[in-house]
């Protein structure tokens, strides 16, 4: 006995594919910067110097006076000859009313005439330094300098620009040239 077979035939599927690639495009524009840097602030004070120079003493030692003080030394200095010259003219008075009539007609004229002449030394000399070592005196102050400076920061702007992003999503479409199929026979 024969028995029936059952053939069975398949066909399959055949598809025409169009893809479409997906595009993607990321562009980072630069970044933009400002930078500027503010100039220090520089202060500088000072003090002026200060020189004070006295030279009063070497000038009253070269005989340079104030005015007032000049007065009243030649003031001082003449009431001094007057006093002497007074005194002088009192004691040659005294002597020639004390000599007179004696018998010495004129000798006692001639006695106070060689006493008021004749070389007169005006002491012993010596070296002196005018103006003397010292007399001048000097007083510095020197000037003083402050300098500050104060440092300024730089001032940095920085914009950050986002990435600029493009993205065309690919895409797949199919076409079926052959649609499936299952045959089924029977033999026998």
């Amino acid at each position: 006995m024969r028995l029936p077979q059952i053939q069975i035939q398949t066909t399959d599927i055949q598809m025409k594919w169009k893809i479409h690639d997906p595009v993607q495009r990321i562009r980072q524009p630069r970044a933009e910067q400002t930078i500027s840097q503010p100039p220090a602030t520089v202060e500088i004070r000072t003090t002026p110097s200060n020189l004070q120079i006295d030279s009063s003493d070497a000038r009253r030692d070269l005989g340079y006076l104030p005015t007032g003080e000049m007065i009243k030394r030649y003031a001082q200095e003449g009431r001094q000859e007057m006093l002497k010259g007074l005194s002088r003219r009192v004691r040659e008075g005294r002597q020639m009313m004390l000599s007179a009539g004696k018998g010495q007609e004129g000798a006692v004229i001639q006695q106070i005439a060689k006493q008021n002449t004749g070389p007169k030394r005006p002491g012993p000399y010596n070296i002196k330094f005018v103006p003397s070592i010292g007399s001048v005196k000097i007083k510095y102050t020197p000037a003083t300098v402050d300098v500050n400076i104060t440092r300024n920061e730089p001032k940095i702007d920085v914009k950050v620009n986002k990435p600029i992003h493009d993205y065309t999503p690919g895409k797949v479409t199919g076409t079926m040239t052959q649609r499936p199929r299952v045959d089924i026979d029977v033999i026998g």
